[in-house]
């Protein structure tokens, strides 16, 4: 009987894959995509940092990622340029409006 239990990797019976066979899964996973190795627990930054970038609410990926502390969301999100390229386009439409913002540009 197949149990589902809202898990990324699983079994195929739909168990929890053991710890230590992680590693393993996730390597596979990434060499059958043709992505180069990265750890299983980068991805978790990859995916929080990627959730900041497209403006998910802060209360929606903690939720997603099981966080009860805003402090994990500092931990495993990170700025990229993009970000603060789109801050600095904004205050500068807020301080000189958008017109001089072009001009500029």
């Amino acid at each position: 009987m197949r149990r589902d239990r809202a898990l990324v990797f699983t079994t195929t019976t739909g168990r929890p894959v053991a710890p230590r066979d992680h590693s393993l899964r996730w390597t596979a996973f990434l060499e059958g995509l043709g992505i180069r190795h990265a750890r299983l627990h980068d991805a978790r930054h990859t995916a929080a940092t990627l959730l900041l970038v497209q403006g998910v609410d802060q209360r929606v990926v903690m939720s997603v990622f099981g966080w009860t502390s805003s402090a994990m969301a500092a931990r495993y999100q990170h700025v990229v340029p993009e970000l603060v390229e789109e801050t600095n386009r904004r205050m500068g439409e807020v301080l000189w409006g958008e017109s001089s913002v072009q001009a500029k540009a």
